[in-house]
């Protein structure tokens, strides 16, 4: 087989690497549990290249993580439920329906706007799920907080949570309120390390207390917790970075610097990026 642009020259890829005898023994070998895992990790390179802006990186992680989907698809076209052809067609009918101020008679402007109507129409396809989970005889939890995967990572999960418990007025008005709230959890973790039967998993359980809420502060900041906190896993590199480099010169490593001399360094890494112009290179 040559390379091509056509989708359909990967389904056939696809297809060949999953005929018995004469495809791969390891494709052949997978199955939805074991592909997942990989699925997940894709989304993840996609969303790290697209981080560092590298679009020639972003361009090939976007095709492993297409593969994903036409793997996925191909082990259910074998299994009798749909193919692609059926994810193509359920994906384009989802943005039709929920998109009628482009596609229908909708005319809701704002980004406000649309975002409403986006929760009603989601909220009616969840309750027609619903139903047909019921008429099928299967169980589907319908309350307030239904439909956030486990799989999700912690932080965006906790997020969603947090959202989806807000649309029902479990919520706070005020980001204040959520800082205080944060300092009260700050505050729980202090009581237990103070405590001379100190236990373990009872302090554990305060610091995910105290995470939950910074998660909920970031969302009354509009700001995604994932987002922010890989910014600042890139900003803890970089300056980290700088402390070795600057030990470096002096013949040393972080191993043999004392943790004075290293804070040190890292509050001089500290200063010089904010020394860089707001138009300047500097990122975050």
């Amino acid at each position: 087989m040559t390379p091509s642009r056509d989708i359909g020259r990967l389904i056939e890829i696809m297809a060949a690497l999953r005929t018995p005898e004469t495809g791969c023994p390891w494709d052949l070998a997978q199955d939805f549990s074991t592909i997942a895992p990989y699925t997940l990790e894709e989304a993840y390179e996609v969303a790290d290249a697209v981080a560092r802006g590298d679009m020639a990186d972003l361009r090939e992680e976007l095709g492993d993580l297409l593969l994903q989907v036409v793997f996925h698809a191909r082990m259910a076209q074998e299994q009798g439920a749909f193919d692609f052809g059926d994810v193509v067609q359920a994906i384009t009918a989802k943005l039709i329906r929920r998109h009628p101020h482009v596609f229908g008679d909708e005319r809701k402007a704002t980004p406000l706007a649309v975002e409403g109507l986006w929760e009603q129409i989601k909220a009616q396809e969840k309750e027609e799920r619903r139903q047909r989970a019921a008429a099928q005889g299967k169980a589907e939890h319908d309350g307030a907080l239904g439909g956030v995967p486990v799989t999700l990572p912690a932080l965006t999960r906790a997020l969603k949570l947090q959202a989806k418990a807000g649309r029902v007025g479990f919520d706070w008005n005020d980001p204040r309120a959520v800082l205080r709230k944060i300092r009260e959890e700050a505050d729980e973790i202090e009581v237990e390390l103070n405590r001379t039967d100190r236990d373990e998993a009872a302090t554990a359980a305060e610091v995910g207390d105290l995470l939950f809420a910074v998660v909920n502060l970031a969302r009354h900041l509009r700001a995604d917790p994932e987002s922010v906190l890989r910014q600042t896993n890139r900003k803890f590199e970089r300056r980290f970075a700088a402390i070795e480099r600057a030990l470096g010169d002096k013949g040393k490593t972080p191993a043999e610097a004392t943790l004075g001399e290293m804070e040190e360094l890292w509050n001089e890494a500290k200063a010089q990026e904010r020394a860089v112009p707001s138009g300047g290179s500097r990122r975050p």
